[in-house]
């Protein structure tokens, strides 16, 4: 009984240390993305520092987050670790330039102190230039007869001499002092350029941390924040990419209707939510008879239009940049949902955990009339994915061409 007290008192004071640190101890997270309380009593050069180790701990705590998004409020995590990078590198940004600032303000006191070490150096050169000429006007045997004795034209003569060498080393001087002036003034003006530009940068950071809280403010309110109908998105998402690969592999059930000619109604679009589409819109690919995908704005030629890429109700965030001389297969003025590629959506909604490029364009127009934008050959098809969803779609052959164009979420009736 005695043994056990004492091994009781050894090790308490062990057992009394290690649940200190275990109670303060900060989480990884907390600790690597988190300023500091003493952060603004730093210097500017120590908070560069920091705000740099901070950002690089942030980055990768986001990374991880946003392999781990599975759910509702997973996204939101990882959202919110993007917002506070955001919110880090304006701070960092605005602390450069707060640097910047300092180190032209040094830059400009020297350069006026060399100004005026300049300016004076040149008017004593000047004045002693002025004396050595009147000296140097006199000859030996009038300094001789002038000279009280030997000794004094002597010294008369060693004191022109080293006149003349104090204005060599004066020269010397003048040109390192020049040298500095212009060498410091043009510091002065790179450290200038490197504000602005930085400037430019902050603006920039600003928009896009904006941009990123908009985004998502758009997730909670089209999701309602509610797990239940987030996964309902990501199920719907999921769907229409696997049918929409499949139509464009080949798999659809299609059916020859004929020929059309550019411009005529092939069908209207659906009005609503359906079949894999969460509202009103059409999906318009380019594809050719392997499959492969292009940008349709390669294609489709200049038009009234409004951009609604981005968050809601209607911001613009893909390009909008036709480029070729088809008409639209919708009636302008045209609304762009979502553009071709690496999209605002694929980068900031549910969507980007489904694919990661969107494979055409989702459109909308001042009618539901869906119009062949070449001349060609009518299939009405359809597919049917997971869940029984039967996805219907036209696709027009076009003539004397290997590509052909897709019409998704669409009625086939002609209006």
């Amino acid at each position: 009984m005695r043994l056990k007290f004492c091994l009781l008192i050894l090790i308490f004071p062990f057992l009394f240390t290690f649940s200190f640190f275990y109670r303060v101890r900060p989480s990884s997270a907390q600790a690597e993305c988190k300023i500091p309380d003493n952060f603004n009593s730093l210097s500017p050069d120590q908070k560069s520092t920091l705000l740099s180790e901070i950002i690089n701990s942030c980055d990768q705590l986001s990374r991880e987050a946003q392999s781990k998004i599975k759910s509702l409020s997973s996204q939101i995590n990882y959202m919110n670790s993007q917002i506070q990078l955001a919110i880090l590198k304006i701070d960092q940004t605005a602390n450069q330039i707060e640097i910047l600032e300092i180190q032209i303000g040094d830059l400009s006191k020297k350069i006026s102190v060399l100004n005026v070490s300049l300016n004076e150096t040149a008017a004593l050169f000047i004045n002693r230039v002025i004396a050595t000429y009147k000296a140097g006007k006199t000859s030996a045997l009038d300094l001789i007869f002038s000279s009280s004795s030997f000794g004094d034209f002597f010294r008369i003569t060693r004191y022109l001499k080293a006149a003349q060498t104090h204005d060599r080393q004066m020269m010397i001087a003048m040109e390192e002092i020049r040298l500095n002036y212009d060498q410091q003034k043009k510091e002065k003006e790179e450290r200038q350029k490197d504000l602005e530009e930085l400037k430019v940068k902050l603006a920039q950071q600003k928009a896009d941390l904006d941009k990123q809280q908009a985004n998502k403010k758009h997730l909670l309110a089209v999701t309602r924040n509610d797990e239940k109908q987030y996964q309902e998105l990501l199920s719907q998402a999921r769907a229409e990419y696997q049918a929409i690969q499949a139509i464009l592999a080949g798999k659809g059930d299609e059916i020859e209707v004929g020929g059309v000619s550019q411009g005529e109604v092939i069908a209207s679009i659906i009005s609503g939510p359906s079949c894999n589409s969460s509202g009103t819109h059409l999906h318009f690919t380019i594809a050719d008879n392997a499959g492969n995908v292009s940008n349709p704005f390669s294609y489709l030629k200049q038009v009234d239009y409004r951009n609604c890429s981005g968050p809601s109700p209607c911001s613009a965030a893909d390009p909008f940049n036709p480029g070729g001389g088809w008409d639209w297969p919708v009636s302008p003025p045209v609304i762009l949902a979502q553009g071709y590629g690496v999209t605002w959506a694929v980068n900031n909604t549910w969507v980007g955990r489904i694919y990661n490029f969107h494979n055409g364009i989702d459109i909308a127009g001042s009618s539901n009339q869906v119009k062949a934008v070449q001349e060609g050959t009518l299939y009405r098809g359809s597919y049917t994915g997971s869940g029984g969803c039967r996805l219907r779609y036209v696709r027009v052959k076009h003539k004397d061409s290997n590509l052909s164009a897709y019409y998704l979420h669409i009625n086939y009736e002609k209006v």
